[in-house]
Order: C-alpha cells, then sequence, then structure tokens
C-alpha cells in the first residue's frame, strides 16, 4: 500500500497533523492506498495559497491560460492508461470504461479552453450618451468537492470550466477514492506552465475537510456534486458569508415506456445506462413506467442483458469485464437493503438480487431486475444509486404524468415511443432538468440538468454552466454632454 501527499501551493505537503486515513480496493476489500486526513488547518492552507494565485492567473490573457489547459490536456492523454488503472483499483470502473473516461477528461480542458472566448460581454441599449455593459470576470476562490461515483471525469468537469475563464480552486476528492484525486494532482504537478497554488487538491473527509472549505470565508464559491442530504448541508455551511453554491445532487429518474416503444432499441440505452459503473449514475434511469403491453417482453430482455453482462475483478487485467464492484461495503449493504426491502414490500427479484460472492471478496452486487414493483414502494421513491432496475406496470388508466413527477427529485427523464409527437408534447409536463426522447446524450456543450427540486442549484456543462463561474459586473460610461 502507497501513502500519497496533498499538493497544495505547488509544493507534495502531509496533513498539519500528520493523520492519515486509508482507501480500499472494492474489488478485493484489501487495503489500497494512504492518503492524508487534513483539517481545517489544512484547509486554510490551500485557500491561501489559491488566493494568492488568483491575481496571477486572472491576470493571464485567455490564450495564455487556454495554452495551459491544452497542456494539461496532453498531459492527461500521456498518463491515461496510469490514470486508468488508479481508477479501476480504486474505485472498481472497467479498464476500457475507466480509459475512456481519462480521455474524456482531457477533452473537458480542451472544450472550455475553447468556449471561454465565447463568454463575451454584454452591451445594455440605455439614452443619451452613454455606454453601458456587463463585463464577465471570475469569481474568485472556488471550493470543489466532488463525487466518489465517477472520480476522474467529475475531477475535470469542475476544474476545466473554472481555470478557463480565471478563477483558482481548491478541490477535495471523495474520501473513498482519494488517491485517484492525488493521481490528477500528479498529473496537474507535471504541467510547469500551471501557476503554483492556481489548482490545490487537499484529500479528508466532508465533515471535517469539506465542512471547513465550504464554510471558509476566503472561498467564493461552492461546487458540489453528491447527495441531496449533504448538499443542505453544504448550502447551511455556506450561508453565514452567502457564498454562491453550484450543487449536483440527487435522482430518481423516470422512464416512461410506451406501447409502441422500440423494445430492443431502448433496452441497448437503458439497460447499458443501468449497469455502466455499477449503476451508480445520477443521470441513469431510476424507476422504469412500462406499459402492461410490452412489460412482459421488456422484463424478459433486460433479465436477458443483465445476465449477459460479464461482472468481476477489475484489477485483473481481463479487460472484457464489463461491470464492477460498488464503491464500498457501506455502499453494497444500502444496496442490498433496497432489494431485500422490495422484496418484503412484494416485489420479485428477476435475477441477481445478492452479492455476488462469485466474482470475488469485493464489494459486487450482481445486475439485478425487480418485476413487481408499484409506484408506492421504497425501491421506486428512493435512489437506489446502483445495478438494480425497478419495473413498474401501468395500465391505460394510470396518471403517469403525475407518477413520473411524484418525486422530490427533478435531474432528469426517459421516454421512449416511436410516436415523436407524443413525446414533445410531454416534454412540459414533465418536471425535470432534463428530457431524453429515444436516447440519452451529454456532451461537453449541453448543460446538465441540475436546478430542478432537490436535484441541485445552477448547471454544471456545457456555455451555461461555465457562465456559473463568472460575476456580470456593470458598467456604465457617460461620454457626452
Amino acid at each position: 500500500m502507497r501513502d500519497h501527499r496533498m499538493w497544495i501551493g505547488g509544493q507534495w505537503v502531509p496533513s498539519e497533523s500528520g493523520r492519515m486515513m486509508t482507501t480500499k480496493n472494492p474489488s478485493t476489500g484489501e487495503d489500497h492506498a494512504g492518503v492524508p486526513k487534513a483539517s481545517a488547518a489544512d484547509i486554510d492552507a490551500a485557500v491561501r495559497a489559491a488566493r494568492e494565485a488568483f491575481p496571477v492567473w486572472s491576470g493571464m490573457t485567455q490564450a495564455e491560460r487556454n495554452k495551459v489547459l491544452y497542456e494539461i490536456a496532453a498531459k492527461i492523454r500521456e498518463e491515461a492508461d496510469a490514470m486508468a488503472r488508479d481508477e479501476c483499483a480504486e474505485h472498481g470502473t472497467p479498464y476500457n470504461d475507466a480509459y475512456g473516461v481519462c480521455m474524456g477528461a482531457a477533452a473537458k480542458f480542451e472544450w472550455s479552453a475553447n468556449a471561454a472566448y465565447r463568454l463575451m460581454g454584454e452591451e445594455i441599449p440605455v439614452p443619451g450618451d452613454t455606454l453601458t455593459y456587463l463585463k464577465n470576470e471570475p469569481v474568485g476562490v472556488i471550493g470543489f468537492i466532488t463525487p466518489w461515483n465517477l472520480p476522474t471525469i467529475m475531477t475535470a468537469v469542475k476544474l476545466a470550466p473554472a481555470l478557463a475563464v480565471g478563477n483558482t480552486c481548491v478541490l477535495k476528492p471523495p474520501s473513498i477514492n482519494s488517491a485517484i484525486g492525488l493521481k490528477f494532482a500528479h498529473v496537474l504537478s507535471q504541467v510547469p506552465s500551471l501557476p503554483k497554488g492556481v489548482v490545490n487538491i487537499v484529500t479528508g473527509s466532508g465533515s471535517e475537510a469539506g465542512a471547513a472549505l465550504a464554510s471558509h470565508p476566503e472561498v467564493d464559491l461552492i461546487g458540489f456534486t453528491g447527495s441531496s442530504e449533504t448538499g443542505k448541508e453544504i448550502l447551511a455551511l455556506a450561508a453565514p458569508t452567502v457564498k454562491k453554491c453550484v450543487m449536483e445532487l440527487g435522482g430518481n429518474n423516470p422512464v416512461l415506456i410506451f406501447p409502441d416503444a422500440d423494445i430492443d432499441a431502448s433496452l441497448k440505452v437503458l439497460a447499458w445506462r443501468q449497469f455502466n459503473n455499477s449503476g451508480q449514475h445520477c443521470s441513469g434511469p431510476g424507476r422504469y413506467y412500462v406499459h402492461e403491453s410490452v412489460y412482459d417482453e421488456f422484463a424478459a430482455k433486460f433479465k436477458a442483458y443483465a445476465e449477459s453482462l460479464k461482472v468481476g475483478d477489475t484489477t485483473s487485467g481481463d479487460k472484457s469485464i464489463q461491470m464492477g464492484p460498488l464503491v464500498s461495503a457501506e455502499h453494497k449493504a444500502k444496496v442490498l437493503g433496497y432489494i431485500s426491502g422490495a422484496v418484503a414490500e412484494g416485489a420479485t427479484v428477476l435475477t441477481g438480487g445478492d452479492a455476488g460472492t462469485q466474482y470475488g471478496s469485493g464489494f459486487f452486487v450482481k445486475p439485478t431486475v425487480l418485476t413487481g414493483c408499484t409506484h408506492d414502494m421504497t425501491c421506486a421513491r428512493e435512489e437506489i444509486f446502483g445495478p438494480v432496475a425497478v419495473l413498474i406496470r401501468y395500465t391505460d388508466s394510470d396518471d403517469l404524468v403525475t407518477m413520473a413527477n411524484d418525486s422530490r427529485f427533478g435531474l432528469c427523464a426517459h421516454i421512449w415511443t416511436r410516436d415523436i409527437s407524443k413525446g414533445m408534447k410531454l416534454i412540459s409536463t414533465l418536471h425535470v432538468g432534463a428530457v431524453f426522447i429515444n436516447c440519452q446524450m451529454l456532451t461537453d456543450e449541453q448543460p446538465w440538468g441540475t436546478s430542478v427540486k432537490e436535484s441541485g442549484i445552477g448547471k454544471e456543462g456545457g456555455i451555461f454552466g461555465m457562465r456559473e463561474f463568472v460575476d456580470k459586473k456593470l458598467v456604465c460610461v457617460k461620454y457626452g454632454e
């Protein structure tokens, strides 16, 4: 097991107290890495480093900052294999997926560099010889708290747009897979054109390091992805200094399968999304409302897909593995609890349903399909965040839209029908931030669907997400008599 240090002010440093914490290999359950357990003092040092670097970084031209972001992207590509193997070992991502994620992280920096040029000022027409316009300026020091479910790509999603427009950052990676975050710091440390202190990566617990970052008076904005419950705690910590917050929180996303849906096409998207990353996707399907006329066919094909997956130890070197373990023993127990709870409420396990002990000693749960579920069951009301498909049969007499909207979350919804007119008419009736009809596509250009109900605040991704990291300053100039 290797011990790591944190990246603060361009230096590798231990925690001030010398405390450490241990991460696990989820495929084996064995210890993986030792990482520093930061305190409020370490967070303060990182924030001070970011504050000192801010005038330098924000004072560079866009072309100068872009050059650095391109160099970061190139370095990520050079290190992609090693980064991918770290994600396999500490998160349980299959190698092919992990490598693709790393290449996607590189693309985030390139896209953000190019997109930053589009954040132009806006002139406001006023009478008389007066010029009034809005000038975009970086917010300042950004505190990022990233999620454990997509550790590499979410580090890039957070850092790239914030850096592109001139902010400096302190990032706390998830405690469960902190070494992945420190691997990202290692990549950044090899980019000499990145000024010291522009990015600082500090490991520690959410209750201590995360809380210190969210409440620090010199942090201007908090960017967070995680559960709605933790998001509410961060909002409370940020409130005394009225920090701006950008948050992508929980989701329990409805899927509407109509009688005329192309079942095979839907499963290529939905079943893949359900089990990719072991179901640990905020944008993944949460509850499937399937019309009674196609319910049995949909369930049978979903079962066949689940049973066709190759599940296993993502550190074994077998690149044909399609699904790995869950991220932790605690999360495994939570997911299995949802499955047993569903059975107790009357659901049927069509396939899977238990720990995958045949895959190894890690935190495995078999790809699972639950049938006979109803809208009021706990498995349909809460976010399972695992490889568990919850299938609900509906009839023509059911109010489908009401059921779809009956959730405290509002991240996204999926519609599958050959009648595009029907699908388009449903868009305005679904109270969510994003609607996918006969597809699911997330690109660098698209803003992600937060800011509805308890699923978040603000936007992430695309030019709209980048705008979250600038303040608009009003300028008014009188140039006539």
